[in-house]
């Protein structure tokens, strides 16, 4: 994917904005694309207090220092879902500009993961296929959406949220 900046929010205020976006720090997530072999994939909600709460994503989180993409999915896994995952394939990369953050999403496909699904973080989770039935869906998520339509040659709507995402509403 590594596509050019999606500009989610585009009509709010940028933080740390003062020098440019050029100065804004990139936060670097990994992002989990659990998938079962019957197509379904995991989307769990933002838990209240955060950003975005409430809005549906694939799950994840920050990187820490010295980590790799796959050992940060591997512990945010573990502290959120309490699933402890196989082999992550590294997928898509998507930089998001949101209104409190720029964030590197480093999507993985996870085929592979045992336990069993425990929301620590008292978020939701629904297995989904496409179109996705959950809403609202986080910016971010978007594009990974598009390319698991374009892989298994879905032609609908990936969802029915509306979103703001660059200074423009659009239903996607």
């Amino acid at each position: 994917m590594s596509q050019a900046l999606l500009v989610a929010d585009g009509e709010r205020a940028r933080e740390d904005l003062s020098t440019g976006l050029a100065a804004r720090a990139v936060v670097d997530v990994a992002v989990g694309v659990l998938l079962q072999a019957n197509g379904l994939f995991l989307l769990t909600s933002r838990p209240e207090g955060k950003v975005y709460a409430g809005y549906w994503e694939f799950p994840g989180g920050k990187l820490e220092p010295g980590e790799t993409v796959e050992q940060a999915l591997r512990r945010e896994l573990q502290e959120e879902l309490g699933i402890t995952i196989g082999a992550a394939q590294v997928w898509k990369t998507q930089m998001v500009d949101y209104p409190h953050a720029l964030v590197r999403l480093h999507f993985c496909k996870v085929w592979d993961w045992r336990g069993d699904l425990q929301m620590r973080e008292a978020q939701s989770h629904a297995w989904q296929t496409l179109p996705v039935a959950v809403v609202p869906v986080l910016p971010g998520t978007l594009p990974v959406l598009a390319c698991l339509a374009e892989e298994r040659q879905f032609t609908g709507k990936t969802h029915e949220a509306t979103h703001v995402v660059g200074t423009h509403e659009r239903k996607t």
